[in-house]
């Protein structure tokens, strides 16, 4: 098979700008016309490149009469200046933005970054930066997370307690500006905290988490006994205590009397809904001791079922492992834990 034939170009005329562009990039040197080339597109460069062609077949003084050229029609711009100026202006801001240019060509400072302002709290890490903060009103919180990049500021308010999160956000939302004394002032207060939990060797922990493992690895009276202690003077912790020290997943460990016993009580769309995020062993376990119409019936429903919000099966697993909490206080079912001695 005969090679295709590559079409010659189509000669392109070459006109006095090529030419003018091409000398320019000879006189700016090796470095200079380099950057300019990166900035410039492949037929841009097809016509510089036609330019030099041409001047390289001229006379020995084509180069010096394109350089005077164009030196000739830069002087003629210098009555426009004002002109120029907007023009330049222009052609930056949509290169820039209007900010950059703002700044550029009317003489305004940049704005200070955070570690100008805020000094060491700029580069804390987020969770000692969020053991100092925890302290703090949450306005004070909000004017220093404002002024962090929007990364550091988010892993940071994930290290802040739930609870005062929202009225953090929502004081973020409305601060517009803020005067750089300001946070200077208050980056230097929260540096002398910040030094101190360094020194200190303070860290975070999770001691609710601690004690619920010590409470799990209690025997049934012990556990109640403890949590009736703290329930005297803390009823919403102890209720919390109770909740997490027996899960829904804990279910999979009752006798199936018990379990048909909670199956009399519990809701059954709360159950479909509960299941819906439950181990296959424990869904399993449920079906075996319902009727078979009654279990099929859920296994279609949970079959039929779409996706589920994640709180909402975790606010019908609680539900249910309340119901069983309150069968067990009456003694209907037996909850059995892990340090509980059997015979």
């Amino acid at each position: 098979m005969a090679e295709a034939e590559i079409p010659a170009v189509a000669p392109q005329q070459v006109g006095p700008g090529s030419r003018k562009a091409a000398a320019v990039l000879l006189g700016l040197g090796a470095d200079l016309a380099a950057n300019v080339f990166r900035l410039l597109d492949e037929g841009e460069v097809r016509k510089i490149a036609l330019g030099a062609r041409d001047l390289r077949k001229g006379p020995a003084a084509a180069v010096p009469d394109a350089l005077r050229g164009f030196v000739e029609a830069m002087e003629r711009v210098g009555g426009e200046a004002a002109a120029g100026d907007d023009m330049l202006r222009e052609i930056a801001a949509k290169a820039l933005g209007d900010d950059v240019v703002r700044r550029a060509f009317d003489g305004v400072l940049p704005p200070p970054q955070p570690d100008e302002v805020l000094g060491p709290i700029s580069e804390a890490d987020p969770e000692a930066l969020a053991m100092v903060l925890a302290r703090e009103q949450p306005q004070t919180t909000a004017l220093v997370l404002s002024a962090l990049d929007a990364e550091k500021a988010a892993a940071t308010i994930e290290k802040l307690p739930a609870a005062v999160r929202p009225q953090i956000i929502r004081r973020m939302a409305t601060i517009e500006s803020v005067a750089p004394e300001v946070l200077k002032e208050v980056g230097q207060a929260l540096a002398q905290e910040l030094r101190a939990v360094v020194a200190g060797g303070m860290r975070k922990v999770d001691g609710k988490t601690a004690a619920l493992e010590i409470l799990r690895r209690s025997p049934s009276q012990e556990q109640s006994e403890v949590v009736a202690e703290i329930e005297k003077d803390d009823p919403k912790l102890a209720d919390d205590l109770k909740m997490r020290l027996f899960t829904f997943d804990d279910l999979k460990g009752l006798s199936d009397r018990d379990l048909q016993a909670i199956l009399k009580e519990v809701d059954s769309s709360r159950l479909t809904i509960a299941l819906k995020g439950a181990t296959q062993n424990l869904r399993d376990k449920f079906l075996r001791n319902m009727s078979q119409r009654a279990a099929q019936l859920l296994a279609d429903d949970l079959q039929a079922m779409g996706a589920v919000r994640l709180q909402q099966v975790e606010e019908a697993q609680g539900e249910i492992a309340k119901l069983t909490l309150d069968l067990a206080g009456q003694g209907r079912v037996t909850i059995i834990r892990a340090a509980d001695k059997m015979v």
